[in-house]
Order: structure tokens, then sequence, then C-alpha cells
């Protein structure tokens, strides 16, 4: 291989993964809306998760860990403390799509 070929094949690479890296963000405008929607504790849960910038595969480990802190500190409501998850989870979700 050529070094022009390599340093264009590395560029690519470099340009692809960059790619990937904005479009596994989860605050994506999709998101937002959906967490427009959602109840105060929902939005903490939502924005602390966005904040640890879950992918796809650990979406639902974080959320859990975040509402948990969240709700360890009383930050947060215990009592709806999964539905809020739930529901900021799926706006994540929806963030990250």
């Amino acid at each position: 291989m050529t070094r022009v070929a390599s340093k264009a094949m590395a560029l690519t690479i470099v340009f692809a993964m960059s790619g990937l890296a904005a479009a596994a963000r989860a605050d994506g405008p999709g998101g937002d809306a959906c967490a427009a929607n959602l109840t105060p504790d929902g939005k903490a849960i939502y924005a602390v998760t966005v904040a640890a910038n879950p992918t796809p595969e650990t979406l639902r480990s974080v959320v859990e860990r975040e509402t948990r802190s969240l709700a360890m500190a009383d930050k947060i409501g215990r009592g709806d403390a999964r539905e809020n998850a739930v529901a900021a989870g799926k706006c994540v979700e929806i963030g990250l799509q």
C-alpha cells in the first residue's frame, strides 16, 4: 500500500469513527422533545443518564444506576422512581436512534 493510500485510509477511518460517535449521542432532538413531557423527577433522570453517554447496549444499566443514585441522595422521590426511570429511559432510547 502506498503512503498516500495509507493516509487516505487512516483519514477515512477517523471520519467514520467520528460519525459513529456523533450518531451514538443520547441527546438527540427526539429524546429532548420526549423529555419535555416527563415529570420533574423523570427530567432529572433523563439529564443524568444523557450526561453519562450510554450506548444502546448499556442504556438499561446506566438508567438503573443513575436512578438509584438520585433516589438514594433524595434528589428524586423513591415511590415513583421506577415509573420515572422507565419513561426517561424510553426518551434516552429515542435520542439514541
